[in-house]
């Protein structure tokens, strides 16, 4: 088999890897805004369609890491088309980890629709999430047109998204120390907060996926962060 036959077939199988990486950037950036909509009009349905709509995500995820290992295995990449093929492999797995955050708030929308609402706070809490949604479709427009400054400034964003997760976390404590009836709605709330801040971090790693590949050198590990809450996520559920 010819080196020019190699690289066309290697070049079909990416093209199908990328059309799901797509795809399945389709369905987390969905899942994204549904969650965020069945918080705020408390819909129970539509929290149920995005915890559905998660089986979808896990799936392609792997069906992505399936092709890619087959590509690896069968088509012995370059030392560049493996690097391409690695950060799509690392690209779907932020997404589906995206994909695990808008189910679990969904899942906490079901138990708060049950409970007494807490103020309209909800407003700034979908804002979080758009913001997040936008720094996703970004990351991902970045990959497709191998736009570092782009993918650049995205991790420059995601410490609005911190911010705005901090005003938040304050703003729980607020309304649990005015009335102790608020205590277990806020942390709920508190607990979807926290799972739209770990989903602009998965943007954000997504972005340095690509300045990675377009320029072969990792961004900062130590990027600073603007969550002055706490070092670590809680568990997922």
């Amino acid at each position: 088999m010819s080196d020019q036959h190699i690289q066309s077939a290697f070049d079909r199988d990416l093209e199908q890897i990328q059309a799901n990486i797509m795809k399945m950037g389709g369905l987390v950036e969905s899942a994204i805004r549904l969650g965020a909509q069945s918080l705020v009009a408390r819909d129970e349905e539509l929290a149920e369609e995005v915890r559905r709509g998660d089986l979808a995500i896990d799936a392609l995820e792997e069906q992505i890491n399936e092709d890619a290992a087959r590509v690896i295995a069968l088509r012995a990449p370059t030392a560049i088309d493996l690097r391409l093929v690695l950060s799509v492999m690392k690209i779907s797995a932020n997404l589906e980890r995206i994909g695990d955050y808008a189910k679990n708030i969904a899942k906490r929308t079901t138990v708060l629709a049950q409970m007494r609402p807490v103020e309209d706070n909800t407003v700034a809490l979908k804002r979080m999430a758009r913001e997040v949604e936008l720094m996703l479709k970004d990351a991902l427009d970045a990959y497709v047109h191998r736009d570092a400054d782009l993918a650049e400034d995205i991790i420059e964003r995601d410490r609005d998204v911190d911010q705005m997760y901090n005003a938040l976390f304050r703003e729980y404590l607020t309304f649990m120390m005015e009335d102790p009836r608020n205590i277990t709605a806020c942390m709920h709330l508190h607990f979807i907060a926290k799972n739209i801040e770990r989903m602009g971090d998965h943007a954000t790693s997504i972005a340095e996926q690509v300045v990675y590949l377009v320029t072969g050198a990792r961004p900062d590990e130590l990027r600073p962060k603007a969550d002055s809450t706490s070092t670590a996520p809680p568990a997922a559920s």
